[in-house]
């Protein structure tokens, strides 16, 4: 699955912003442009780590996917 990064230079700061418009919330930067799209990465795959939770009862977690 591919999302869409938007990176942005800070004309005040020189730093380098990336952001997925689609996750809200996952978002990085860098001070360089491919230093935020390597954060940006990174950012996401922690983004869609499972965590562990408790289930209540005979709840089931299921695996899905856009189609």
């Amino acid at each position: 699955m591919k999302f869409r990064l938007v990176v942005a230079e800070d004309l005040e700061t020189g730093r380098w912003s990336a952001v997925f418009p689609e996750i809200p919330g996952c978002a990085s930067a860098g001070d360089t442009e491919r230093e935020a799209v390597r954060n940006a990465r990174q950012a996401l795959s922690l983004w869609f780590k499972p965590s562990k939770i408790k289930l209540p009862g005979r709840a089931k977690v299921l695996a899905v996917s856009a189609a």
